[in-house]
């Protein structure tokens, strides 16, 4: 984590209202672990936010502000409004894997009607599915026919470890993007537009352990569950590209137990 350089970074209206709590929750709490509700960041930050969720999503550590960067603090959520200041930024957010330029791959394209019209995750994951991108590289076959479950957002309750740290959860709220059945393979996409440093790896974490506990609450016969992280972005010479990155959790129970399965770059040259 290079914190000077992201210190020297302006501060947001975010990360101002994130600072003000965390110094809040660290007064209340004291020694105990930092647990506050939505009702305490409406306190702290007053009206400045319509939803007290979003002074809470961090999408990448980039964004956190400094005193928790010195401190080595990131926020996950813990279900029914409730969230946590847990120790460890780099067990939380994961750094985007380097990509070798041998990798890319040119993808012969024919934009149709609607594809790129946003760049919001859903168009994002929708031009990846369409153009068999996605099938190619989770499936090494584009004439693969997988199962497609479109985003949905549902709840679930479990227990995990944050490195020795035990998080609970509690009625979650657990949003799944886009998530292909295959030969009884599951995988949970997760859309990005640009290229950040890192992502918040509850993003991919949640959304897995809602699939295992499914599998074994009602037996159904899933083999494995991972998950993909597709991001979009225009590279230097003006084309659509999209890297790809398949991941797996080694430990169920750990969520920084994350390690890389297979990255590739496609870029997107019009026929």
């Amino acid at each position: 984590i290079c914190v000077d350089k992201r210190m020297a970074r302006p501060r947001g209206r975010k990360q101002e209202a994130l600072s003000r709590l965390f110094a809040e929750v660290q007064r209340r709490c004291g020694n105990r672990p930092l647990i506050f509700d939505n009702q305490l960041a409406k306190e702290v930050t007053g009206t400045e936010f319509s939803n007290q969720y979003d002074v809470t999503k961090i999408d990448t550590s980039s964004k956190l502000p400094a005193e928790l960067l010195e401190s080595d603090y990131f926020v996950i959520h813990l279900g029914g409004g409730r969230h946590q200041f847990v120790r460890g930024i780099k067990a939380g957010y994961h750094e985007l894997e380097t990509i070798p330029a041998q990798d890319t791959i040119d993808w012969k394209y024919r934009r149709s009607l609607l594809n790129e019209v946003d760049t919001s995750e859903a168009s994002i994951l929708a031009l990846t599915a369409n153009q068999r991108i996605m099938h190619d590289f989770l499936y090494e076959d584009i004439a693969a026919s997988p199962k497609v479950y479109l985003p949905r957002r549902t709840k679930d309750s479990f227990n995990y470890y944050i490195g020795d740290q035990p998080i609970q959860v509690h009625n979650l709220q657990i949003e799944m993007d886009l998530t292909l059945e295959y030969l009884a393979e599951v995988t949970v996409c997760e859309g990005k537009n640009g290229r950040p440093l890192d992502f918040a790896v509850y993003q991919l974490y949640h959304p897995l352990r809602y699939l295992y506990n499914l599998r074994d609450k009602d037996g159904l016969l899933i083999k494995a569950v991972t998950v993909a992280l597709v991001n979009r972005f225009v590279d230097d010479q003006g084309y659509t590209t999209v890297e790809l990155r398949k991941y797996e959790f080694k430990e169920q129970q750990k969520l920084d137990s994350m390690q890389l399965v297979k990255a590739n770059r496609y870029r997107l040259v019009r026929r």
